[in-house]
């Protein structure tokens, strides 16, 4: 898809996962002039809301990394499976068995799975809905989940040689979230995203310039909307990325 759409590279960054990213790099190496960077999604919880912290350029072999991925894996099944039961106490039926059946091969239940039933089902009209009404974390089916604390996300990220960089921070109701996470050490903002208005942007443009932050963007595509490679950043910025990693 991103080649379709005649893009010089994509990063992949799932949630607490490195599974897709052997076979990804395996087949990227078939394309010439296409740059496909190798990271992760690392979710905390700070504050009172989620913070999402991306990584990019890790190491994704590293033993350390693959560890705590595993840890965070085994979280989020048994977190997926009591979001579900919550929706079943609201009189919202999934159908569990199958949900689990369908997702044992990967190991993973994510709330981006269950808003997708939400839809399938009638629940819901979209994704969006589904959170907003049920899966975000002033929602009735919420359940937290073991995470990492913003420091370590961003250690484990530097240990493991990769660029951490504060995602979709537009989204955030507290701002001083990103001051913080400046002060751990974080090392870029995701400036543009499908999530921020021009003015969000413009204002973390600035915060990130004033900081010598490195900037970075991306549509965050979940392959549920037509939106890749509609939010970017331009593929110079990638020599950048490269040296400090």
């Amino acid at each position: 898809m991103a080649r379709t759409k005649k893009l010089d590279g994509i990063a992949i960054t799932d949630h607490d996962s490195i599974d897709s990213l052997e076979e990804a790099m395996s087949i990227s190496s078939e394309f010439l002039d296409f740059e496909v960077i190798p990271g992760i999604e690392l979710g905390c919880f700070h504050s009172g809301e989620e913070v999402h912290i991306l990584g990019y350029f890790i190491d994704y072999h590293d033993k350390e990394l693959t560890e705590i991925l595993k840890q965070l894996k085994d979280s989020r099944w048994q977190r997926g499976v009591k979001i579900i039961e919550k929706l079943e106490e609201l009189g919202i039926d999934l159908h569990k068995n199958q949900i689990l059946k369908e997702a044992k091969e990967s190991g993973f239940i994510g709330r981006a799975l269950i808003a997708r039933k939400l839809c399938e089902f009638g629940y819901v009209k979209t994704i969006k809905e589904a959170f907003d009404l049920y899966l975000n974390s002033d929602k009735p089916a919420y359940v937290k989940r073991f995470q990492l604390s913003i420091k370590d996300t961003i250690d484990l990220i530097h240990r493991v040689h990769g660029i951490s960089v504060l995602a979709h921070p537009g989204i955030l109701r507290n701002k001083d979230i990103m001051t913080f996470c400046v002060e751990q050490g974080i090392m870029g903002i995701e400036c543009v995203h499908s999530k921020h208005t021009e003015k969000e942007t413009n204002y973390l443009c600035k915060f990130a310039k004033d900081r010598n932050l490195i900037i970075t963007g991306g549509s965050d595509y979940h392959g549920d909307e037509d939106i890749l490679g509609d939010y970017y950043v331009e593929i110079n910025r990638l020599s950048l990325l490269k040296e400090l990693s």
